[in-house]
C-alpha cells in the first residue's frame, strides 16, 4: 500500500529518490559510516582485529563502529582506515562528511528520552532516534494495536500487564514515552503505515470503554493525511501476516553527506527485545510482506467502518447487569468466539 502523501514511492523500497526529504541525525550517519567502512575491509580483505590495530581498538569496537552504534572514533582514525583499505578519493570524502555528520549531531541533538534513562536502554534509544529520523514507518501487529496509535489507557493497560512489579509513578512514565513517540504523527513529511489483524479489534485489552475509546481513537487518528490504517479481515484466508509476525519498517530519505536515500532498517519485535535488521537481504521479506498485506486488507474506508462499528459494540455492551443483551450487543471477541 502507498501512503496519501507519499503516492510514488515503491512499497519495495526502491525509491528513485526525487523530492525525497533530506534527513539529519547521529544514528544514521553512524550506521551509513559504519556500512561503508565494513564494505572497504572486506574489500581489502582485512579483519577486525587487523584494523583495530591500525587505529589501537579493539576487533570489538571496531565491529560496534561497522554496526552504526556510538563509538569514539576520530576524523584521523577515519583516514588512516582509509589509507589501510585503499579508499578512493570520493570514499575519503563521503567517509569525512559522514563522520563529520556524526559529530555535530551528537553536540546538537536533544533527546528527549534522556529523561527516562532508566526506562530506555540504549538499544531502544536508539530505535527513538531512527524512528524519529524516519520518513515513512509500516507496521504490521497480529496482537496489539500499534504503539503509535495507542491512546493512553489502552498502554496503560498493557504496560500494567507487561510489568506488573512496576510502580504506579513508573508506569505512567512508560505512558509518558509512547505519547511523545506519537508527536511524530503531526510533524512533517512523515507517513505512517498501519496494518492490524481484525483480531486485534477483538482483544478487550483494558475492559469496554477503553477499547471504544481506543477504536474511536483509531477512527479518528486514520483520517489524518498522512495516516493510513489498514485492517487485514478474518476472511482474508491465509497469507503472509499469519506467518511473518509483527515488525515495523522504517524507510529514510537522502543523507546530506552522501546525497543517497538510506536503506530501511526493519524492527522485529520479540518478548525479550526488538531485533534490527538493516541488511538488504535482511529486510526484503518484509518489504515482500507489506505488499502481500496490502493486496489482502481492506482499503481505508471499509477498514474505518469496520473499526466504527466494533466501536459501537463496545460502548453498546456497557448495560446494566441485570439486563440481556442481544446478540447484536455481545462483546466482539464473544461473537467470534461463539458465546451463547
Amino acid at each position: 500500500m502507498i501512503s496519501k502523501t507519499a503516492r510514488t514511492r515503491e512499497l519495495s523500497g526502491t525509491s528513485s529518490g526525487i523530492g525525497a526529504r533530506e534527513i539529519t541525525g547521529a544514528p544514521l550517519a553512524r550506521r551509513s559510516l559504519g556500512h561503508r567502512l565494513r564494505t572497504l575491509r572486506q574489500a581489502a580483505e582485512m579483519s577486525q582485529t587487523a584494523a583495530g590495530r591500525i587505529i589501537e581498538l579493539s576487533p570489538q569496537s571496531i565491529g560496534r563502529l561497522e554496526d552504526g552504534q556510538a563509538t569514539r572514533i576520530s576524523s584521523l582514525h577515519v583516514a588512516a582506515l582509509c589509507d589501510a583499505y585503499g579508499a578512493s578519493a570520493m570514499d575519503r570524502a563521503i567517509l569525512a562528511n559522514l563522520a563529520q555528520e556524526v559529530r555535530q549531531a551528537r553536540k546538537t541533538a536533544g533527546r528527549w528520552w534522556s529523561a527516562y534513562a532508566d526506562l530506555v536502554p540504549a538499544r531502544f534509544g536508539r530505535r527513538l532516534a531512527l524512528e524519529q529520523a524516519a520518513t515513512t514507518v509500516t507496521s504490521f501487529e497480529n496482537t496489539m494495536v500499534s504503539d503509535l496509535l495507542r491512546t493512553p489507557d489502552y498502554h496503560r493497560a498493557t504496560e500494567r500487564t507487561r510489568h506488573p512489579r512496576d510502580s504506579s509513578e513508573r508506569i505512567e512514565r512508560r505512558v509518558q514515552i509512547t505519547m511523545r513517540r506519537q508527536e511524530v504523527l503531526y510533524g512533517n513529511d512523515f507517513d505512517l503505515r498501519a496494518y492490524l489483524l481484525q483480531s486485534v479489534l477483538h482483544h478487550p485489552v483494558g475492559g469496554p470503554a477503553v477499547m471504544h475509546r481506543q477504536l474511536s481513537h483509531l477512527h479518528e487518528v486514520g483520517q489524518l493525511p498522512n495516516v493510513s490504517i489498514r485492517i487485514v479481515p478474518h476472511t482474508a484466508g491465509s497469507h503472509i501476516g499469519l506467518h511473518i509476525g509483527q515488525f515495523v519498517l522504517l524507510e529514510f530519505g537522502t543523507l546530506p553527506a552522501t546525497g543517497l536515500i538510506e536503506p530501511p532498517i526493519a524492527y522485529v519485535e520479540k518478548a525479550t527485545g526488538d531485533l534490527c535488521l538493516d541488511q538488504d537481504r535482511q529486510t526484503m521479506p518484509y518489504r515482500l510482506a507489506v505488499i502481500d498485506l496490502d493486496r489482502v486488507a481492506l482499503d481505508e474506508n471499509r477498514s474505518r467502518t469496520l473499526i466504527g462499528e466494533t466501536a459501537k459494540t463496545y460502548r453498546s455492551y456497557a448495560l446494566p447487569r441485570n439486563r440481556i443483551r442481544p446478540r447484536d450487543q455481545e462483546m466482539p471477541h464473544e461473537r467470534q468466539q461463539g458465546t451463547p
